[in-house]
Parts: C-alpha cells; sequence; structure tokens
C-alpha cells in the first residue's frame, strides 16, 4: 500500500508540474480550446465566407467581390490568432516563459493586422477611379505593388521589433548596400525613372499599337519597371528597355482619330487638260459624296494636280477617313483605289509607270 501511495503521489506531482512547471490539466485544456477554435475555422469558412461570396456575386459593385476574396485568408487566420490567446491565457506559465507567450500573441496579431493591411490595398484601389483615369491603370498598379510591399517592411520590421531585434543598423546597412548597388545599377535605375515617365504622361498603355522609328512596332502586352513587352506583328516578342520610350518618339497609332489616305497619281504625259480635269473632278466628288470620309476643317481633303515629274504628271490625292479602325481603313482604301482606276480609265487616260526614252544620234 505505501509503495502504491508513493506511485499516487507521485503520478499527481507529475500532472500538477508535468512540463517545465505547467500543470498536465491546464495543458490538455488549452489544446482542446485552441482545436475548438480550428474547428471553428473551418465552419466559419465554409458557411460565413462562402455565404459572403454568394451574397457578393449578386451585386454589380466590384468593390465588394474583391473585398471578401482579398480578405479571406486574414479571416481564416484571425480564429486561430483568438484561440491561441485564450488557450495560452488559461495555462500559467514562469515568468521567463509568459514573456515569450506574450509576444507570441503580439506577433500574430501583429501579422494579422499588417496581412489584412496588404490584403485591403487591392479592393481600395478598386473605388478610386478617379485616381485610374488621372495616372492610368499600369502607373496605379505600380502604386499598389510598392504600397503592398511598404505594408511588408512595416509588418516584418514591427515583428523584429517584439523580439528586440533593433532595425536601425540593419536599415543603416541596407542603405549603404543600395549606394553600392545604385553604382552598379545605373542602367536599371534609368530604365524605372522611364517607365515612370512613360505612365505618369500616358504615352501608350497595354493593348496599344505603338511605333517607335527604327526600334520596334507592335502591340504592347506589358509595362514592366525595367521594360516593355510587345508583341511584334510577326506575333514574336520583342522586350524594350523602356529608357528607348523616353528618348525616342514615340507614335501611338491606337490613339489616331482618323486614318489618312496619301497617294501620288501618275498619269501619262499624253493625258490632256481636260482628261486631267475630269480625272481630278470625279475622284474630289467621289470624295465629297462617299460616306466613308470626313469632311471638316480640320481634315480636309484634297486632289489636285501637283506636279511634273520625270515621266508623269503627278496627282496629289489626300482624304480622312471616319473610321478609327485600321481593318476598317484598309477596306476604304480599296474601294477608293478601285474608283480612281475606274475614273481613269473611263476618261480614257493611262497610269504613268517610270521609264526612261534613249535617243541615238546618227553620225
Amino acid at each position: 500500500m505505501d509503495k502504491l501511495e508513493q506511485f499516487i503521489n507521485l503520478f499527481v506531482d507529475v500532472w500538477k508540474n508535468g512540463i517545465s512547471g505547467i500543470n498536465i490539466s491546464e495543458i490538455i485544456i488549452a489544446l482542446l480550446i485552441f482545436l475548438v477554435f480550428l474547428l471553428l475555422r473551418g465552419l466559419f469558412s465554409k458557411f460565413v465566407i462562402k455565404r459572403l461570396e454568394k451574397y457578393v456575386s449578386k451585386t454589380t459593385n466590384r468593390f465588394d467581390n474583391s473585398l471578401v476574396e482579398s480578405l479571406k485568408g486574414p479571416t481564416k487566420f484571425f480564429p486561430i490568432v483568438i484561440g491561441f490567446f485564450i488557450a495560452t491565457s488559461y495555462v500559467s506559465f514562469g515568468e521567463s516563459t509568459e514573456s515569450f507567450i506574450d509576444n507570441a500573441n503580439r506577433t500574430l496579431i501583429t501579422i494579422l493586422i499588417f496581412w489584412s493591411l496588404h490584403q485591403i490595398i487591392g479592393p481600395i484601389s478598386v473605388l478610386i477611379k478617379t485616381v485610374e483615369d488621372l495616372l492610368s491603370r499600369d502607373l496605379l498598379n505600380w502604386i499598389i505593388k510598392a504600397f503592398k510591399v511598404l505594408v511588408l517592411i512595416l509588418g516584418a520590421a514591427a515583428v523584429l521589433e517584439l523580439w528586440g531585434i533593433k532595425i536601425g543598423p540593419i536599415i543603416a546597412g541596407l542603405g549603404l548596400f543600395g549606394v553600392a548597388v545604385a553604382l552598379g545599377a545605373q542602367d536599371l535605375f534609368k530604365n524605372l525613372i522611364s517607365g515612370i515617365l512613360v505612365l505618369v504622361e500616358k504615352r501608350f498603355k497595354v493593348g496599344d499599337w505603338i511605333l517607335v522609328e527604327n526600334i520596334i512596332e507592335g502591340i504592347v502586352e506589358r509595362i514592366g519597371f525595367r521594360s516593355t513587352v510587345v508583341r511584334k506583328f510577326d506575333k514574336s516578342v520583342a522586350i524594350i528597355p523602356n529608357f528607348q520610350f523616353a528618348e525616342n518618339a514615340v507614335i501611338n497609332i491606337s490613339e489616331t482619330t482618323n486614318w489618312r489616305i496619301s497617294w501620288i497619281i501618275t498619269l501619262q504625259y499624253d493625258t490632256t487638260v481636260d482628261q486631267l480635269k475630269k480625272i481630278r473632278d470625279e475622284i474630289d466628288n467621289y470624295i465629297i459624296s462617299s460616306k466613308d470620309y470626313k469632311k471638316s476643317d480640320n481634315t480636309m481633303h484634297a486632289v489636285r494636280i501637283d506636279k511634273f515629274s520625270d515621266s508623269s504628271i503627278d496627282m496629289y490625292v489626300r482624304c480622312f477617313t471616319n473610321t478609327d479602325r485600321w481593318s476598317e481603313w484598309l477596306k476604304v482604301k480599296e474601294r477608293l483605289a478601285i474608283a480612281i482606276k475606274e475614273i481613269v480609265e473611263k476618261n480614257k487616260a493611262s497610269f504613268a509607270f517610270p521609264s526612261q526614252s534613249i535617243y541615238v544620234e546618227k553620225k
């Protein structure tokens, strides 16, 4: 009986001071509390978040959809933070362990706060429609990324401070490192600044057809920090450093309001004055009567006998189409070419082509 009593006393003592002086029953209860919150996390995710997603999917507002989607992660993490806090509050820790657990709770709360801030930046940008109109979507995406990185850095700094790690010396070291990198990466910063200028000045955006003489022509697919990706018309991809767009003239063909047709019609020298006048007037009437062409002070058309070339009489034809679509412009241009040929043939004239007369002198 004495041995049994000794075992019982030893068992009770171990139970009360089993792990670092902490009562095992407290540990078991704390674990059960934490498990309950993990279960609640699953139920919360399954029912509450799903119901919210179903509700916001019925609205036309993009903000609430984006907000619910962005806060999914922090929302699922929230029960874990509360569960850990309540579970650890129930256990009687020693003084040294108490400080560690307090820092752990503070760390979890800090992570939750900064994670939520990081995730909410995206949905907030949806609300700032006026800023998007002012800065362009691509530049706004850059700013959003910069804010997200800033929030992550501040969150990491806050966590390090909680554990007694001073970030001042780290920042000073990074500053010296940054100076060294800047000296060796001048082209990188040159391209970065050029990219920002392109976006601020709205020279072009993703989807635009651009032309930089002797450098690139194609459709913009992505504007990055260092370079811009352009899809050429042969379907190959060109990656162009951003400084090329800052130092060279960029023609944004997508911004064309009215496509222009500008031709020189070459007629043979045996064309009479009456034929020239009739051809000129009929082409002019065709452009005036057609709905394909824009008629205004800013888009004046012209059909005029221009000059005498080496092997032809040149007639200048210029007009602007109503369409701003390249494919439709090709169709309008084709119709005009056919009409001009019909007019020339109807007036029994002929087109000229480069020729050279050779005179042989007999001795």
